[in-house]
């Protein structure tokens, strides 16, 4: 009696392990309630994270404006045609001074300072097509990062310097992955070149706030959603140095600004290198 007695026991707990895997085969349980109460907790747990994606920028005013050039530009120098197939099409002149019709490119103009407001940073993109940096000119705000692009067939590589100090050197092969680098705070101009294709140049002006823009074909520009204030508007060129104005924005209104670079600047310039 006592080993039946065991043996029925036995095929009981036996009987209750297997439980687990027959419920595969059975229906899913039903949705749990939820209070109201339940809800609102979730919800507010939840809350930091929406509120942590960006926002755009509205409100605040406008500066527009153009860079000229006063007198003839000089013609650019020669590059030479690259042999390697994947430069085709790449531009055979220096691009440091683009004129046309008397409309200055490639300026950066900036806002000076600490502005109270600010946009959301996303990283800015620099590409590589055609063996040459695209764009040439940039702005980031401190602390936003750069995001290098290969979108050529051939091996690159991104030297960063701030005057000759240099912050990283990364190779990119073909067509490869973006790298994504942080620039320093303390840095303000800073150039891209590649030792590979020697005529590749960019250049990156860090600023203390993301109010910036840089001149097209046109000479024009664009600052928007500026919050109120009088302004320090700085314009930046690679070769013809700097020019300054003072404006005033407000309240939903745009502001003209203009500036002017002359082919004094250049010879100047050229005169101090050599």
């Amino acid at each position: 009696m006592k080993l039946r007695t065991l043996g029925v026991a036995v095929l009981g707990v036996v009987g209750l392990a297997a439980l687990p895997a027959c419920k595969k085969d059975e229906a899913p349980a039903a949705p749990v309630s939820r209070s109201p109460a339940q809800d609102k907790a979730t919800a507010k747990l939840e809350a930091p994270v929406a509120e942590s994606a960006p926002q755009p920028v509205t409100g605040g005013g406008t500066v527009r404006g153009a860079v000229t050039f006063k007198g003839v530009a000089p013609p650019p120098a020669a590059v030479a045609p690259s042999e390697d197939p994947a430069c085709d099409g790449m531009p055979l002149t220096d691009q440091s001074l683009r004129v046309k019709d008397g409309k200055l490119e490639n300026v950066l103009v900036r806002v000076r300072g600490l502005v109270p407001r600010s946009r959301p940073a996303q990283p800015a993109v620099i590409d590589q097509q055609k063996c040459t940096y695209t764009p040439r000119v940039q702005g980031v705000a401190v602390g936003q990062p750069i995001l290098i692009k290969n979108s050529d067939g051939t091996l690159h590589n991104a030297r960063a310097l701030a005057g000759t100090k240099s912050i990283f050197n990364v190779a990119q092969p073909p067509n490869g992955k973006a790298v994504q680098r942080p620039l320093p705070a303390d840095a303000e101009v800073i150039r891209l070149k590649c030792d590979i294709h020697p005529w590749m140049s960019a250049w990156v002006v860090v600023n203390p706030n993301p109010y910036f823009a840089t001149s097209g074909a046109d000479g024009s520009f664009t600052i928007e959603h500026l919050p109120a204030g009088t302004y320090t508007l700085e314009a930046w060129h690679e070769t013809l140095g700097i020019r300054t104005a003072e404006v005033t924005v407000k309240e939903g209104e745009t502001v003209s600004a203009s500036f002017e670079f002359s082919a004094g600047d250049a010879k100047a310039i050229a005169s101090d290198v050599k």
